[in-house]
């Protein structure tokens, strides 16, 4: 039956699988029963092992089994071998979603009144002997302390975005080519203004030969400069008088 609904606790999952944990339904022994809402708004009952009943491949087992031979009812050789026995669908609320990781949970369609999800817990503990009647005192499991609740590992993170083996080599191509780019405009500007201009051919040198000097010919002798006469020109030069010379113009 499904119990009064309570505020979760510290140690509650906030979601299963893809239900929204809303409050507690049941707080047992072997598991608790929570009532959670579906992304459609439906509401479902889940039962989640303590974490003690999780850790014990036992018990984990009993509880995953009791799923088993609920969930096939639908159809299929497990669901068929499970009615031919007797078992499974009898009683057993419809499962809609289970995880029988390491901390297994089952989800059932939620209702005020009938089985819910708290259903599949009754099956966790063995209590009795399977011959005869039992004896003495009934033995306790030793997980049975650890009451919290079994918080399902979160799901792996998703793998990185690869690319497709073209976009890859289109992508490598436009690479090479922006640094080839990029080192061809810095060795002109860089690399051209450093560099030494190769050296001219030398010219030839100079060859001084010397030439002998000059001879005068026959022609170029000296010879005296001829006294021009009275007669040659109008213009007498005045010859410088000598004392004693007294042959003066008359005044």
């Amino acid at each position: 039956m499904a119990g009064v609904a309570t505020p979760l606790q510290y140690g509650d999952p906030p979601r299963l699988g893809a239900y929204v944990v809303q409050a507690r339904l049941q707080a047992l022994a072997t598991g608790f029963v929570y009532l959670a809402q579906e992304a459609d708004g439906r509401a479902v009952s889940i039962a989640l092992l303590t974490r003690g009943a999780a850790l014990d491949a036992a018990a984990r087992e009993r509880f995953l089994m009791a799923i088993r031979q609920a969930a096939p009812a639908r159809g299929g050789v497990r669901g068929w071998v499970a009615r031919a026995w007797g078992r499974g669908a009898a009683g057993a609320p419809q499962v809609i979603a289970m995880d029988d990781g390491p901390a297994p949970w089952v989800a059932v369609p939620y209702t005020a009144a009938g089985p819910g999800a708290g259903w599949f817990l009754q099956s966790v503990l063995v209590s009795g002997t399977l011959i005869g009647e039992s004896h003495g005192p009934d033995f306790v499991p030793y997980w049975l302390g650890d009451r919290a609740p079994a918080i399902p590992l979160p799901p792996p993170p998703a793998p990185p975005p690869t690319e497709t083996r073209r976009a890859v080599l289109v992508a490598l191509s436009v690479l090479v080519a922006l640094l080839t780019l990029t080192g061809a405009i810095t060795w002109l500007l860089l690399g051209r203004g450093d560099e030494i201009p190769p050296p001219s051919r030398p010219l030839p040198p100079t060859m001084f030969v010397p030439t002998p000097p000059p001879l005068p010919s026959p022609s170029d002798t000296l010879k005296p400069s001829p006294i021009p006469s009275p007669g040659d020109s109008g213009v007498v030069s005045p010859r410088p008088s000598l004392p004693g010379d007294d042959s003066g113009q008359a005044i």
